[in-house]
């Protein structure tokens, strides 16, 4: 799933335009990013992460996704995800 600080309707519309065929949450309070550490209660747009969390939702890994990471983020959390609960 994604999350970001947009409306629900809005990111719903983009998720539809893009051909996501994950869910995107709202998080307009913030509470999510500021639980994981993508954001700070003041800030306007959350930081770019990827949490992975078990079937329990406890948390397994977190990458910080920065510009320079982002062709490369993808191969390295499936490497990741495969190296944990196996192919």
């Amino acid at each position: 799933m994604g999350v970001s600080f947009a409306s629900t309707s809005d990111l719903q519309d983009w998720a539809d335009d893009q051909s996501f065929q994950y869910e995107l949450w709202g998080d307009d309070n913030k509470d999510l990013a500021i639980y994981y550490g993508a954001a700070t209660p003041s800030q306007g747009a959350p930081d770019r992460m990827t949490v992975l969390l078990d079937a329990e939702g406890n948390q397994l890994l977190s990458y910080n996704v920065g510009l320079f990471s982002i062709s490369s983020h993808p191969r390295d959390v499936l490497e990741d995800v495969q190296a944990i609960f196996g192919e």
